[in-house]
């Protein structure tokens, strides 16, 4: 299964939608696969995903070359009444993080440190 790494069982505070969009917003030029990666999806769960963003107005896309640039309407509201007011540029402030203050991930410091 492209690029799913690895299963997990029971709930999450996020939904696939959400980490993609927030995948996409560190960086608008990420290919799909390395999306599908990040998310523990497959690459068709991910085409599916950005599809509806894109149908419901969150996400357009430019192709340049073999490169798809996404663009995030930053001032769209998020869909469920819960949420009434809350826009995907604020929903995207708690998730993105610069990568100067993002934690390293698993694994990564002993790979760093060894040697």
């Amino acid at each position: 299964m492209g690029g799913v790494t690895e299963s997990h069982s029971g709930w999450t505070f996020l939904t696939n939608h959400a980490r993609v969009l927030a995948t996409i917003a560190d960086n608008p030029n990420v290919r799909v696969r390395d999306i599908a990666a990040r998310c523990r999806l497959t690459e068709r769960a991910v085409q599916r995903i950005i599809n509806d963003l894109e149908q419901d107005g969150y996400l357009s896309h430019t192709r340049e070359g073999r490169t798809n640039t996404y663009r995030i309407e930053p001032g769209k509201v998020l869909r469920h009444p819960a949420e009434a007011g809350l826009t995907v540029a604020s929903l995207l402030s708690l998730l993105v993080r610069d990568e100067a203050h993002r934690e390293p991930r698993p694994g990564a410091h002993a790979a760093a440190t060894s040697g």
